[in-house]
């Protein structure tokens, strides 16, 4: 079931509708199943997948509460692990690494019988409610966590919905508690939650679906557009398709939270505005990269090891982030890439300062700021055409041609191969890009307090007058057409 779908629009309100109707008793039943039932939407098969998972943990989590060490615990983390992970690599990594190794052994003149592939369907959702599960169990194991006593409310905490299939990656300190409270019915935090789930669907419907119309026939057929301009275009489409079509799902998701009586931690803040890329990842997907950073980076030694130890902490890190989003060489060379820019940034920190006394810029920091933000962006825009390319092959033609045909055309000759491409979408694609405006506008200065007071001032009738237009533009300008949210692949 797609938050940008009907079959959404007819499950939200009767579960909302419900969950404040019922006794406070029966609330968290009705969750787990409405959570259950959003899943095996997809494909009830997967749904026993995600009870094992859920079993597993509970058991493991209730048993280690009750050992004094973490000596004596450790079976149980190791059993957790085991079963969380090697789930994961059953059904999202065998064939590649069946496959990988089998190309190894025929480079090396190796006899190989690799056997046949695992014709198994990725469930979705899988790598966001596992990371969620072992998160809890490593809590759980460092004592920094109590276990969850109650299976319900632990079921719960994996499987609810609005969070289930691609986040943000919560942590029990911080949903737990919350499952354990009565929530009220609250008029304004409910119109507050609806808000950003109009605003979530006006960034996945009308800006993300729309830049895939550019995007998708220049990354699926690049051979046929050489041309530079045109894959610059498709880069940048795809740089703000990606940040529309993901943090829309995370509005989607927070507002229907919030809808229901909870919070979910913020998971972009503006990231296309950092100054450098350790600050993009303090910005984009928080919760994966706070993840990464609390249960890999820092147990590995983060900073705290030598100089080179460091570096090499950072590269594996990120190498398994882009192991993490799938099991395809694309991802993992854009996972190196963010390792490679964290690394030279880090170690070129001092030559940044005296670079920035030599030139000036250091006495002038909104204009060094403002190169910071615009070199950031593009290596980050860069390494999309990775991520985004469907193999290696493909990214590299792109990455090949982006500077090829530019001082053969002039500014006339560039907008006409433009509009040449795009004469059947011409209307679709204007609309996007002033949706990339909009969208752009509005999250910077939303983000205003002096400003989110002004609009809570208002009065009732001019905030709805709002509410209404903004519905009308998702109406008339969105695509409803089903299309999954790009990290539902994940």
């Amino acid at each position: 079931m797609l938050f940008n779908s009907l079959h959404f629009l007819v499950f939200f309100p009767i579960v909302v509708g419900l969950y404040y109707g019922l006794p406070a008793r029966w609330r968290g039943p009705l969750l787990l199943l409405a959570s259950y039932y959003f899943y095996m939407s997809w494909r009830a098969v997967y749904a026993l997948l995600l009870l094992a998972t859920t079993l597993l943990d509970y058991y493991s989590g209730y048993r280690m509460s009750q050992l004094p060490t973490k000596r004596a615990r450790r079976p149980y983390l190791y059993l957790s692990l085991a079963s969380n992970l090697g789930t994961l690599f059953v059904f999202k990594y065998f064939n590649f690494f069946r496959d990988g190794v089998g190309q190894l052994a025929a480079a090396v003149h190796v006899p190989f019988a690799a056997g046949p592939a695992l014709g198994l369907l990725l469930p979705v959702g899988v790598s966001f409610y596992t990371f969620q599960s072992v998160g809890y169990i490593i809590d759980v194991y460092q004592g920094r966590l109590a276990a969850e006593r109650n299976f319900g409310r632990f079921a719960l905490f994996v499987a609810f919905f609005p969070q289930l299939v691609a986040g943000p990656i919560e942590r029990g300190g911080h949903m737990l508690p919350q499952f354990r409270r009565v929530h009220a019915f609250d008029y304004a935090r409910i119109v507050s939650g609806l808000r950003l789930m109009a605003w979530g669907l006006f960034k996945k419907v009308v800006v993300a679906d729309r830049l895939a119309l550019l995007v998708n026939p220049v990354f699926n057929n690049p051979r046929q557009h050489p041309e530079g301009p045109l894959l610059v275009l498709a880069t940048l489409a795809f740089t703000f398709q990606i940040y529309g079509d993901f943090s829309g799902y995370t509005d989607l998701a927070r507002g229907a939270a919030r809808v229901l009586g909870f919070d979910f931690n913020l998971n972009f803040r503006q990231p296309y505005l950092s100054a450098s890329v350790p600050e993009f990842w303090r910005r984009w997907h928080i919760s994966l990269s706070s993840w990464f950073r609390d249960y890999l980076y820092i147990p590995l030694g983060g900073s705290r090891v030598g100089q080179f130890r460091a570096y090499g902490n950072l590269l594996a890190v990120f190498l398994i982030s882009g192991l993490w989003h799938g099991a395809n060489w694309t991802f993992l060379v854009w996972g190196g890439l963010h390792g490679g820019y964290l690394v030279v940034s880090t170690w070129a920190r001092p030559w940044r300062e005296r670079l920035a006394q030599l030139t000036g810029l250091a006495a002038r920091p909104a204009l060094r700021h403002g190169l910071g933000v615009l070199l950031t962006f593009t290596l980050v825009a860069y390494a999309w055409i990775f991520f985004r390319a469907n193999n290696l092959g493909d990214a590299i033609f792109i990455s090949r041609h982006l500077l090829s045909g530019w001082q053969n055309l002039h500014g006339r000759q560039v907008a006409t191969l433009l509009l040449e491409f795009s004469q059947h979408y011409r209307p679709e694609l204007a609309v996007a890009f002033l949706g990339v405006v909009v969208m752009l506008v509005v999250e910077y200065f939303g983000r205003n307090r002096s400003l989110q007071l002004w609009v809570a001032a208002q009065p009732f009738t001019t905030r709805w007058v709002g509410y209404v237009g903004l519905a009308l533009l998702i109406l008339y300008l969105g695509i409803f057409n089903s299309t999954s949210f790009i990290y539902f692949q994940f």
